[in-house]
């Protein structure tokens, strides 16, 4: 496994069980993070923080990388199964999509999603 595909799963496993301080020490400074809940995205650890909490208090996501994919120059893609559920654990939606990172200096510089197909 290279470095990189050990970062995004240690990151994973950080975001799932909520340990946001891990999860944020592999993003560069200046992330550029995709906006899943509203559209668009954040920049920076601190908006990424913000996000999440956000996030967190109206859903319940996690997400199960299935596969990754180096493609060169930094770029990782990330084939994952989202389940989502409310507050009150039923399921609101189970997605199989793709997470595209860009790695910079050892650190995750952006993340963006996208459905298969896309």
């Amino acid at each position: 496994m290279d470095k990189h595909t050990a970062i995004l799963k240690k990151a994973y496993y950080a975001m799932n069980v909520r340990d946001v301080d891990t999860a944020l020490s592999m993003m560069h400074p200046e992330v550029c993070w995709s906006n899943g809940t509203e559209g668009g995205y954040v920049q920076g650890v601190t908006n990424v923080r913000d996000y999440w909490a956000k996030q967190w208090s109206i859903i319940d996501p996690d997400v199960e990388p299935l596969q990754f994919t180096n493609e060169g120059n930094g770029k990782i893609t990330v084939d994952v199964r989202q389940v989502i559920r409310d507050m009150h654990e039923n399921v609101v939606s189970d997605d199989t999509l793709k997470h595209v990172f860009l790695m910079k200096d050892g650190l995750i510089a952006s993340m963006e999603v996208h459905k298969h197909g896309n």
